[in-house]
């Protein structure tokens, strides 16, 4: 459901700095999704001779490292939005898309 807010975040706003943060709603929608793939009920840590049934790590190790992405995705998207920012005056995605005749 957050990736589906996220999408129509990106689809229905002209904003620079909206369409990012709707970025960020999905890739934490992704994370969620992974992370509740990855859970067993009732399951213990993965540590050898510790519960029987175990959860795996593998899901949740790769979600740390597309949060680490995600970061620094939404970084260089910032970056990107002050300088055009700087250089039309506008957030607004269309005044970027239009070129001067």
């Amino acid at each position: 459901m957050t990736i589906l807010v996220g999408l129509y975040g990106m689809t229905r706003t002209k904003n620079s700095i909206k369409m990012i943060m709707c970025l960020g709603i999905m890739g934490s929608g992704v994370i969620l999704l992974f992370v509740s793939v990855g859970y067993i009920p009732g399951a213990g840590a993965p540590i050898v001779g510790h519960s029987a049934e175990m959860v795996d790590p593998l899901p949740h190790t790769v979600m740390l490292t597309a949060i680490v992405i995600d970061l620094a995705t939404m970084a260089l998207g910032l970056a990107l939005v002050y300088h055009l920012y700087e250089e039309y005056g506008t957030l607004d995605v269309t005044d970027y898309l239009v070129g001067e005749d």
